[in-house]
């Protein structure tokens, strides 16, 4: 799976921590492993723009999806090797995303991952104009942000583990390989 990321926001931010919760999503919601995904970090006013021409809306929003192909699922298993499909943009507006993360009390980068998974969802066809579809994606999106925190969490606890036993070993001199003795 690719997923190209781009920072045009001027607002610095864990570009890869970003990456992992899209990746995290679309492996959640099973999406082929061909599909390619682009993530474009704006500012505010390049987020206006695209929220007025594209949705008819004022102002600058947090996060817009723009689907592209549609991946192939159905394709018959004697078929070629089936091509990479552009699943599409995610667009995401750090700025705007830092007042709702505040507002939320929580980090900005919380609030990235769940905007991420937000536009995920919308690229795979998920909505949230009838109060049934929003009960739907809202829901799916907290049961993957969830089970994402989690995994972040056991990893970050696995590497302080990690961390404290090698500064531990080294503290015993345990740390150093010996050298291979040269043939005799």
């Amino acid at each position: 799976m690719s997923i190209e990321i781009a920072n045009e926001s001027g607002v610095n931010v864990d570009e890869t921590s970003i990456v992992s919760a899209a990746r995290f999503a679309l492996d959640k919601m099973e999406v082929s492993p061909l599909a390619e995904l682009s993530i474009l970090l704006v500012t505010l006013e390049v987020m206006e723009d695209l929220h007025e021409r594209w949705m008819d809306l004022p102002g600058p929003t947090d996060v817009m999806a723009f689907p592209m192909d549609e991946l192939d699922s159905s394709r018959r298993p004697d078929a070629p090797d089936a091509s990479p499909a552009l699943l599409g943009d995610i667009v995401l507006c750090p700025a705007f995303a830092k007042d709702q993360a505040k507002t939320a009390g929580h980090a900005l980068m919380d609030e990235l991952h769940l905007l991420t998974t937000h536009g995920v969802l919308h690229l795979l066809g998920y909505d949230h104009a009838e109060p049934a579809e929003e009960r739907e994606m809202f829901g799916l999106q907290k049961r993957i942000l969830g089970e994402f925190q989690a995994a972040v969490a056991a990893h970050n606890k696995r590497d302080a583990q990690r961390s404290a036993d090698d500064r531990l070993l080294g503290t015993a001199g345990l740390d150093a390989v010996p050298a291979e003795e040269p043939p005799a």
